[in-house]
């Protein structure tokens, strides 16, 4: 089962998570990050670095977040299996989220 970043990134994309996973599966998107859930290899790496809490496996992602699985399959199918291919659109859901705050 893979993990999947909810919406705890969406304006954070603190992107340490990126540096962790050794499959290349995290993809930035403008507003948050997508674990593109067919190249996932379950390992957990970039779960204990997220300073926010956003990532979970699939299997014990809070209710509420349910939908940022399928929200990463959308907007993962047909992106090139390459990070580095650029950034993906987000998911429509994601991007009528409100704003989060600055924290500064």
């Amino acid at each position: 089962m893979a993990y999947v970043i909810g919406t705890n990134c969406v304006d954070v994309k603190d992107r340490t998570c990126i540096d962790e996973c050794p499959v290349d599966c995290i993809y930035e998107g403008d507003r948050m990050l997508y674990i593109h859930p067919g190249d996932c290899v379950d390992c957990g790496a970039c779960e204990p670095v997220c300073p926010v809490q956003a990532i979970y496996p699939a299997d014990s992602l809070p209710p509420e977040w349910q939908w940022h699985l399928t929200a990463a399959t959308e907007v993962l199918s047909g992106h090139p299996d390459e990070p580095s291919a650029g950034p993906v659109p987000d998911h429509r859901d994601v991007t009528l989220l409100p704003p989060k705050p600055d924290p500064a």
